[in-house]
């Protein structure tokens, strides 16, 4: 018997229903069904709540296979959030540019390197975008970070890809800016997201 059968029968027979269980273990009630229908498998807490709720070991509510799963969605799982946490710590990062004398003014008579908030001599049509962009990139880490958990699945799929455009925009504005430097910083950022992106398929 698969363990969506075995989990619907178990909660008949103890005459709950889909949101008493639900209550029970501390999920949506969407879970439940999702379970039931054998459309996902719970994660191990969940799996030792029900394993205590029934009475029953984790071995009767699961074959080997259904358990080498559970195992297997678990890492993708801790991958993932991994992958969220050190993109949003690699967008916040770049409110180092702020502080960090990494961009080149000319001076009188040789080119000074200030930080992003003293760059004063270059045209605004330049120095917008820089502080606009940086701003941007930096709202949008602390916005990984803080929705690491949040399910939505356009979220969950695109919130990578947003953050791997700003960096890649970031280093096209400032190497055509003339800001090798910075270009060089936000291009390593930009390959440790690569390589993340790559381990994580």
């Amino acid at each position: 018997m698969e363990f969506n059968d075995k989990l619907q029968q178990l909660r008949k027979q103890k005459n709950l229903t889909q949101e008493e269980l639900a209550e029970a273990l501390y999920v949506s009630r969407t879970a439940i069904s999702k379970w039931e229908s054998g459309r996902g498998y719970p994660s191990i807490d969940s799996l030792k709540a029900i394993s205590k709720l029934f009475s029953v070991s984790v071995d009767e509510l699961l074959s080997g296979e259904e358990l080498i799963s559970i195992a297997e969605m678990e890492n993708k799982e801790k991958a993932k959030s991994f992958s969220d946490m050190v993109f949003g710590i690699l967008d916040c990062t770049m409110a180092m540019l702020f502080f960090l004398p990494l961009f080149g003014q000319q001076g009188d008579d040789m080119i000074y390197m200030v930080p992003l908030i003293a760059l004063t001599d270059v045209p605004a049509y330049i120095r917008i975008p820089y502080l606009v962009l940086v701003s941007l990139t930096v709202v949008f880490g602390i916005t990984i970070l803080a929705f690491q958990n949040f399910q939505n699945r356009l979220w969950m799929k695109s919130k990578l890809l947003i953050s791997l455009m700003l960096s890649i925009l970031n280093v096209l504005i400032f190497i055509s800016g003339g800001q090798p430097y910075v270009s060089v910083f936000v291009f390593c950022l930009l390959i440790i997201k690569g390589v993340l992106l790559i381990k994580q398929r």
